[in-house]
């Protein structure tokens, strides 16, 4: 079997394709696209996102220290890709998308109702790190859609038909291959 070597790149694929929502100094709303956002830590928990300066909504973040991360399915895949192509500088992304500015109870910068999962943060710290500057940010709310909760109140984030995105393409998550620790659970005696 061969293998190639090439010059440095993120190969890291697929990766979430998330709306982030923010709001300016005076309340203005914005919503941009990103792919580079992650888990950070658990206690207490943090995400990271990380976006151009060139970006409109990166004045927002760098001056309120707050945005919402929105979680995208497959209704919300042209939004998605409309927002991370398209200026908030020139267009109303929530009006012209018809998209739901949603109040959250711990940031000024609004959710989108239309999204089934809307993760609140406030910036913990910022650093430049060449094309992007990477933000961490603690997690200080998370507002589900009711109708992905189980009767028995259980939350199943696995059944949202979430989109990823790989190299220039959206996609849904495909077929469950294990489920964590199954690699060394004992199996049942024949």
């Amino acid at each position: 079997m061969g293998k190639q070597n090439w010059k440095p790149g993120n190969m890291l694929n697929p990766v979430p394709a998330v709306m982030v929502s923010t709001a300016d100094e005076n309340g203005k709303p914005n919503i941009l696209t990103i792919a580079w956002t992650g888990t950070v830590c658990t206690n207490p928990p943090m995400v990271s996102i990380s976006v151009r300066p060139s970006r409109y909504s990166y004045e927002a973040i760098q001056k309120t220290g707050e945005f919402v991360i929105n979680l995208t399915d497959e209704s919300l895949a042209y939004a998605c890709d409309y927002c991370g192509v398209v200026s908030g500088r020139e267009v109303d992304k929530f009006k012209k998308l018809g998209l739901t500015p949603l109040s959250m109870p711990h940031v000024s910068a609004p959710g989108i109702a239309e999204s089934p999962v809307s993760i609140e943060c406030r910036v913990k710290n910022a650093v430049e790190l060449g094309s992007h500057t990477m933000f961490t940010a603690e997690v200080l709310g998370v507002t589900v859609e009711d109708s992905y909760m189980d009767e028995n109140g259980k939350f199943d984030i696995n059944c949202l038909g979430l989109i990823m995105y790989s190299h220039g393409e959206y996609f849904t998550l495909g077929k469950k291959v294990g489920k964590f620790g199954y690699s060394i659970k004992k199996k049942p005696s024949a």
